[in-house]
């Protein structure tokens, strides 16, 4: 199910997974205080001389970076996930959102979405390339100004959690059956009197993502 559990000596990394189980045989770049990961053991901001990063498109490794990539993974496989057993159920004339496989995919596409048992972070990330400030530039901002690319970065990845994915191709070439069991689904959470956070995410998805 893409959680962090043992497989032959490795594990399944997403955003769910503790930084301590991320990064094996990696060089990474940034600080991370006193979190520890797989890759190196030292907070570095720099590879170079360990690393000729002249083979590379980036002289840098960065721990925002990676931490978007490793939600990302997961998350365009859901979307591929759903979106071709939709499509199987509706030839097969068993297209119901409302009980069975289909909801329950559904349910744990939302969750993965919002960032249901995302671990805190216990000390800040920082990077030390442009790619947070690029990242959070590129996204369609709300009438308040707010974006689904802002990232935290302090006790969890993403300011207001809520994949950014939703804005994609990928997510938009689902079959409008199952974007419209989704979006129920997230608005059923979102509504609930919980986090503040999710009140924001309402809105701002209202603003931004078109049939929502």
């Amino acid at each position: 199910d893409g959680r962090t559990q043992p497989q032959q000596g490795s594990f399944l990394i997403d955003h769910r997974s503790p930084l301590e189980n991320r990064w094996g045989g990696w060089y990474v770049t940034g600080t991370h205080g006193s979190m520890r990961h797989m890759g190196q053991a030292m907070n570095r901001t720099s590879l170079d001389p360990r690393v000729d990063t002249s083979f590379y498109p980036a002289a840098t490794s960065d721990i925002p970076a990676l931490m978007v990539f490793d939600h990302q993974g997961r998350m365009i496989n859901l979307i591929t996930r759903l979106g071709w057993e939709t499509r199987i159920a509706a030839e097969e004339k068993r297209l119901d959102f409302a009980q069975g496989d289909l909801r329950d995919l559904v349910r744990e596409f939302v969750d993965y979405m919002l960032f249901v048992d995302e671990p805190a972070l216990t000390s800040p990330v920082e990077g030390v390339s442009g790619f947070s400030k690029t990242f959070a530039a590129t996204g369609p901002r709300d009438r308040k100004g707010r974006s689904l690319r802002e990232l935290d970065l302090h006790t969890r990845l993403l300011r207001y959690p809520c994949s950014y994915m939703i804005y994609s191709a990928a997510f938009d070439g689902m079959p409008r059956a199952a974007r419209t069991a989704v979006y129920q689904r997230m608005r059923e959470v979102l509504q609930q009197k919980l986090p503040e956070d999710r009140r924001a995410i309402l809105e701002i998805l209202r603003d931004t993502k078109e049939g929502f």
